[in-house]
């Protein structure tokens, strides 16, 4: 699969050849909604248990008379309602790391790229360096480009750090070094940017 490669400047940089094992496979809903599936569990954190009544050491004996203490009627020093005794209701430890074989991820991620090259929402820079770091300078460069209306660049082995600086403040950019690369981000954004460095580092990515 060949892409043209342009600048910021909207100017034309050559093409590029895209590995069809990597841009050019058919995606699969099912794939693909098992990978995100298993990355927005892997964000949830697991909440710390609390001791409930069965959990305390404390005796299980009535401590006092049913009637005639002037208190209530207690059983043992395990409720809630004591220092020391179980809570009611509390948090409980619930697991939300599941597995997933690192082939079904890869694949999955594949896909994603794949969906994008497929639908027309890919674009490849030659670089991303922005004159002075300036956000109105890159905002202006991006409105020529028509990114659509969110956008995910993936570059190198770090994003250039005057893109960086630049798109701070664009709320509808968002840029990733490509070991970052994930399918929920791909997909969550409108229009997918790789730099050539970025697109060297995922093919290689796989190929390796």
């Amino acid at each position: 699969m060949k892409l043209k490669v342009q600048t910021l400047d909207a100017k034309g940089k050559g093409d590029i050849d895209l590995n069809d094992d990597v841009f050019g496979l058919e995606p699969k809903a099912d794939i693909l909604h098992r990978v995100i599936t298993w990355q927005l569990e892997k964000r949830r954190g697991t909440a710390r248990a609390a001791r409930e009544r069965s959990d305390v050491a404390r005796t299980g004996k009535k401590f006092g008379r049913q009637k005639g203490g002037g208190t209530a009627r207690h059983g043992d020093r395990r409720a809630p309602i004591f220092v020391g005794g179980g809570k009611a209701h509390g948090p409980r430890v619930r697991d939300f790391n599941p597995s997933l074989n690192k082939k079904v991820r890869a694949l999955g991620l594949k896909m994603a790229l794949s969906s994008k090259a497929k639908a027309g929402q890919l674009v490849v820079m030659e670089d991303l360096a922005v004159k002075e770091g300036k956000t109105k300078s890159l905002a202006a460069s991006l409105e020529k480009l028509g990114f659509g209306k969110t956008a995910l660049v993936i570059d190198g082995d770090m994003v250039e750090a005057s893109f960086a600086r630049a798109a701070a403040n664009l709320h509808h950019i968002n840029a990733l070094p490509a070991v970052g690369a994930n399918v929920y981000d791909i997909l969550k954004h409108e229009t997918l940017v790789l730099t050539r460095a970025g697109v060297e580092k995922l093919e290689a990515r796989f190929n390796g």
